[in-house]
Parts: C-alpha cells; structure tokens; sequence
C-alpha cells in the first residue's frame, strides 16, 4: 500500500532506504512493546514515560544506538552500555551496526527499557556534579562580542551544548582551525542547533 503524503520526520528516519533502517525498526519495535510513547525531539525518536523523556535512538555515520536518558542509574549487567563522551553524566547508550546484534541482545535491552521506565516511574534524578567551565576561546569570544545575534543564539542553547561547542573550538591548536570550525558550526548555532544535532 503506497503512502498518500509526504513521510513524517518519524516515518523518515527509520524509512528502509536508510542506513541503519533495520537495526533502528528493530530497537523501535522493543521500545513500543515496552510501553513508551514514541515522540520525535532534537531531530530524533524520543521515547517518553509520564511525559519524561527516557530513551533516544541515534543515527550516526559509523552506527545507530539507544541512548537511555538516566542511563548513569542503570545496574548495566550485561556491561553494554558506554558513555556517549568523556564529560557525560548521565546519558549511556548501546551502538549497534547491523539487526542481528540487535536481535541477540534483544532480551537484556528488553530488561534495560523496563528498568529505564523504573527509573522514571520512581522519580529518581541524576545528581550532575558540577564540572569545570569550559573555556571559551578568544576567537569565539570575538565572534560573540561582533555579532549580536550570534551572541542570543549561543546562549539560547542548553548548557550541554554551548559546553560541546566550547570543548570542540577550544580542543583546536591553532587560532587558524579554531576560527574554521567556528566559522564552520556558526550557522548551526544560529539555527539553535547543537553540535550533534540531526539536520
């Protein structure tokens, strides 16, 4: 049966003639039997419990993942969940490649959805220790200080992601690369956009 309109940006991302479409329907497939409510937030599934976002599910270039939202809280048995980066406090997540991985591990994700649910239906919170301030490079400041939209737009952004831009721009040598990736990453940031974020 054909489609009548146009994809929704849901239907699009897990659509079959995507990369990771197989493994990413599969993981759909256990998050709705879970009992989430499938929403669609900073340009991907969200997986939500009451109304609180619990679990995400990722499309990236190398491979797709379930990111669960508290994953920090979860016992994580199976030692499978990772860290998506070094500064990360709370969210864990599994990356997957092709669908028989995710067929193999469907019944410990099974159990790790629901323990995420628990985690939400009991109200637990992570408690994110405060972390040092990222250092905000002389040739970002510049861009700030010239450019007053640019300024509003950055500060617009949740502090997980202002910190990735400064980490990114900072983590740069050079003066010359850090003004490229700024230059490069301006426009996302106008958009209100992360340096992560889905197109």
């Amino acid at each position: 049966m054909e489609s009548s309109g146009p994809l929704s940006k849901t239907e699009a991302f897990f659509h079959p003639g995507t990369r990771w479409a197989e493994p990413l329907s599969l993981l759909r497939e256990l998050l709705l039997f879970g009992g989430l409510v499938e929403d669609y937030k900073w340009g991907k599934p969200c997986y939500t419990i009451n109304g609180k976002n619990a679990i995400i599910l990722f499309s990236f270039k190398e491979s797709c993942a379930i990111g669960f939202m508290k994953g920090a809280l979860m016992k994580d048995e199976a030692q499978i969940l990772t860290a998506p980066g070094e500064n990360s406090q709370a969210m864990r997540m599994v990356k997957f490649t092709r669908a028989d991985e995710v067929k193999s591990l469907a019944a410990t994700l099974r159990a790790y959805i629901a323990e995420a649910v628990a985690i939400e239906e009991a109200g637990l919170e992570i408690e994110f220790k405060p972390s040092a301030a990222a250092e905000m490079p002389d040739e970002f400041q510049t861009v700030l200080d010239e450019n007053a939209a640019a300024k509003l737009a950055f500060h617009s952004l949740t502090p997980g992601r202002q910190r990735a831009y400064l980490l990114y721009f900072a983590d740069a040598k050079q003066s010359k690369t850090r003004a490229a990736r700024i230059e490069k990453y301006l426009p996302r940031i106008l958009a209100g956009k992360g340096l992560l974020d889905r197109d």
